[in-house]
């Protein structure tokens, strides 16, 4: 399976998405593992798993991770970070594991990459009887912040249109799978470090910004500067953990 152009950005923004990305509060694995029932020390699948911020979470948690990410970069970061010993080189189309050995799969803002129907298909593969399929998405909660609106308009007159960003929806993908129980989600807020530099290494591992031209990736990350520069941050923002959640029908 070969990534999407955009995709493969992620290797020259590593350092910039291990700083700037946030992680995952014990709060947000506790709610996962609730809602799918995963029982405690459980093998749990972590897939597209960028520089491990959920799988460092799962391990804290006391769940045995496998690690998935088709990027070297962003690999030998999570080695460093988790263990080489739960690190696997694989895709979401080809999941490196056996039929059944997962009590769950997770995805943390990588859902959006795949190949939807293949994937799920190798989700469901995957999975024991009763596992089930975590899909987390992350948002700042910027509101109220001075340079709010500026930035998001930035960002969003940078971002370009395909067919990973613009599809249908996790949760229409995974009823037009018609393997899957009726999908559900839950939302947690939880407040996150933020500084100017954080949010400016969040901004700088997107991939669309990531992809940009050299001197135009430093024009708009001078005007991210001076934006942020121009009002206060707060020790803290809330976040926002969208957590998916859906289970094979047999």
């Amino acid at each position: 399976m070969t990534l999407h152009p955009l995709a493969q950005q992620f290797a020259s923004v590593a350092g910039e998405y291990e700083r700037g990305r946030p992680g995952y509060p014990p709060a947000v694995v506790g709610a996962l593992a609730a809602e799918l029932g995963v029982p405690p020390h459980a093998r749990v699948l972590d897939l597209g798993a960028g520089t491990g911020k959920l799988s460092r979470a799962l391990l804290a948690a006391g769940y045995d991770v496998i690690a998935v990410e088709p990027l070297d970069s962003m690999r030998e970061l999570l080695a460093e970070r988790i263990g080489a010993d739960h690190v696997v080189a694989g895709t979401a189309e080809r999941i490196p594991a056996g039929d059944g050995s997962v009590a769950a799969v997770t995805v943390a803002d990588a859902f959006h990459w795949f190949d939807h129907s293949v994937a799920l298909a190798e989700i469901r593969r995957v999975l024991r009887p009763g596992g089930g399929l975590a899909v987390l998405n992350t948002a700042p909660d910027w509101g109220g912040m001075s340079w709010a609106h500026e930035l998001g308009t930035l960002v969003t007159e940078l971002r370009p249109e395909h067919p990973n960003f613009d599809g249908v929806p996790w949760h229409e993908a995974v009823r037009a799978d018609g393997g899957f129980g009726e999908p559900r989600e839950i939302t947690i807020t939880v407040p996150q470090p933020a500084s100017a530099e954080r949010i400016a290494a969040h901004m700088a591992s997107m991939s669309w910004i990531a992809a940009l031209p050299d001197q135009r990736r430093r024009e708009v990350s001078a005007r991210i500067d001076e934006l942020l520069a121009s009002g206060e941050i707060p020790s803290e923002l809330p976040m926002h953990y969208s957590i998916g959640l859906a289970s094979p029908t047999s």
